[in-house]
């Protein structure tokens, strides 16, 4: 007969039996552990490199695929006929309020920053309590760098990039500078105040003084593309100042030799204007040629855009000569010279359906769009964003998931436009845009002396076939190469506007005191003002404009703090000044 084992033998049994099973679960942790850390490598280095490019001050007209002979972008284009134009990309009218939207994805009357700029030595800046683009990306695993302009505020600390998101920075903090000795001017009372402008992370980098500025940031980019661990998802915002004026009285900086190489445009401010346009692209090849030879290309998205129209108009206060030809308006204005975008996506998932798209877009909406290309969940993002997240909607070539945009309501100038597609049968065939009141230089055509000209060249595709850019695209697949393909495009991309006003063709409706009604869909020119046969829309249209109103933040813009901030306190750069 078995006796049974004393209390004290099954106590050591069991305890023999606990360090067996304890070890066996350690183990199973252990795997379970290097498991996880595996799925979370593998799921990190199928997140897609993103990599935003923002012009400042590029006209429509002044990019090939739009329809331009005079000013050769071939990598630019190259990218675009194998990537998605949106044709229908809105941005806000100025410089500072456009960043704001498309880092914080809310329309600038929710953060603020719906007026002018942010001037030099004024304390103000995006306000820290909003979350912004860089800083959601890199709780998704991104390593996120800036180059080149930032335009948010740097009067205190916490307003610099790198407390907002960003873990490396070279560029400048204010909203232009010149392009070789990256001094910035500002006129107080007569008096020119001027400081140096180009910071690396947070010290005045004088050693890059004499490097023409597009370069210097070209180089920059390139060379954090192949240091990078290219497993980790990476973020880079490659904001240009190109091709913003500079100095007063030296608005424009371009290398000679490009400019020279530019002698059919007769007009010299035009000419060196497109000298530093083809600077910008060439940038644009060297930067998909490194990501190339990093082999990170495949998994990149690549978006293009411009902050806001050019600033056309010669008696503007920074002019640059730019074209948004043949739309109405310039920087400055919510006429679609100045709210309408030179803008493409492309990726490599995008290559098998290339197109022109009427999808309607806000620079608002790339939050949360991009924030659901690199794999995050837009839902998480906070309920009160005003962008709408696009992404299925341009991968797969549906509906846009917009209907409105808010052009902005500035409530100092007392200016405000909207957009909306809807119509009572058929939404899909009408898009109005409401705008009311006037814009100060503004109300000018937005082109100089950028139409067809009997010198431009002709249009030459072989430029883009051999292009940095397009040899890139062929590592990778079969590009468009068939010119009637990419003529296709580009007439598809192109704006004709061959109607005229009844009232002559140099009319354009003004809408100072009562609002104008248009159709894009038909008029994107804006000449035939349709508000006095159409007062049910322009009432529907001018409620919600009310409506958003209610919700509007006055602007933070503040008095200059003079002479706290005089780059002289400084070693004459533009510093933080307030601590």
């Amino acid at each position: 007969m078995v006796r049974p084992a004393s209390d004290g033998r099954r106590h050591r049994r069991f305890r023999r039996d606990s360090k067996s099973i304890a070890s066996v679960i350690a183990v199973e942790l252990c795997a379970v552990a290097v498991m996880f850390a595996s799925a979370v490598e593998s799921v990190q280095s199928f997140r897609p490199h993103i990599v935003v490019i923002l012009a400042d001050d590029m006209g429509w007209n002044d990019v090939g695929w739009h329809g331009s002979d005079q000013i050769p972008t071939p990598n630019l284009d190259a990218l675009a006929y194998n990537g998605v134009i949106l044709n229908h990309h809105y941005v806000q009218p100025v410089c500072t309020p456009s960043r704001a939207a498309l880092m914080t994805g809310r329309y600038p009357i929710h953060t603020g920053l719906q007026g002018s700029p942010i001037t030099p030595a004024e304390p103000a800046g995006l306000p820290y309590q909003f979350k912004i683009m860089p800083e959601y990306l890199r709780d998704l695993g991104y390593r996120t760098h800036i180059v080149g302009k930032w335009h948010l505020g740097y009067y205190r600390r916490p307003y610099l990039p790198l407390n907002r998101g960003f873990e490396s920075f070279l560029g400048v903090h204010n909203g232009y500078c010149g392009y070789y000795d990256y001094m910035t001017q500002w006129e107080v009372d007569g008096n020119l105040i001027s400081g140096f402008d180009l910071y690396k992370n947070e010290t005045p980098a004088w050693e890059h003084v004499g490097r023409y500025a597009t370069e210097l940031y070209s180089s920059e980019a390139v060379r954090l593309i192949k240091d990078h661990d290219a497993t980790e998802p990476m973020f880079l915002y490659m904001a240009h100042t190109a091709v913003h004026a500079g100095h007063r009285g030296r608005f424009l900086e371009a290398p000679q030799g490009r400019t020279n190489s530019l002698k059919y445009i007769l007009e010299p401010n035009r000419r060196t204007y497109a000298a530093m346009v083809t600077k910008l692209d060439d940038s644009v090849g060297e930067l998909v040629d490194a990501l190339r030879e990093r082999d990170m290309l495949s998994n990149t998205i690549i978006l293009f855009m411009s902050d806001n129209g050019a600033p056309a108009n010669i008696d503007a206060l920074y002019p640059n000569w730019g074209s948004n030809f043949p739309l109405r308006g310039v920087k400055g204005t919510l006429w679609e010279g100045g709210v309408r975008s030179p803008t493409f996506v492309w990726s490599a998932q995008l290559q098998n359906n290339p197109r022109v798209s009427d999808q309607f877009i806000h620079i608002s909406d790339w939050l949360p769009t991009l924030y659901t290309a690199a794999g995050g969940d837009s839902t998480n993002l906070p309920a009160d964003l005003d962008g709408v997240d696009q992404w299925n909607s341009i991968l797969w070539n549906l509906p846009s998931r917009r209907f409105q945009a808010l052009l902005n309501i500035d409530e100092r100038e007392r200016s405000a436009g909207i957009i909306t597609k809807f119509d009572t049968v058929d939404p899909t065939r009408r898009t109005w845009k409401l705008v009311v009141g006037s814009f100060g230089r503004g109300n000018v055509n937005g082109y100089y002396n950028s139409g067809k000209s009997p010198l431009n060249p002709a249009y030459d595709y072989n430029k883009v076939i051999n292009c940095k850019a397009y040899r890139a695209l062929t590592t990778l697949f079969e590009p468009t190469t068939k010119e009637y393909k990419m003529a296709d495009l580009r007439r598809q991309a192109t704006i004709t506007c061959s109607s005229q006003s009844p009232l002559g063709s140099n009319y354009e409706p003004k809408c100072d005191e009562t609002p104008c009604l248009f159709n894009l869909e038909t008029d994107p020119c804006e000449k035939f003002d349709l508000s006095p046969n159409n007062t049910a829309i322009v009432q529907r249209l001018y409620n919600t404009l009310k409506l958003f109103r209610r919700s509007l933040v006055p602007q933070i813009h503040q008095p200059l703090d003079l002479p706290a901030a005089d780059p002289a306190r400084f070693n004459n750069t533009w510093s933080t000044w307030a601590f």
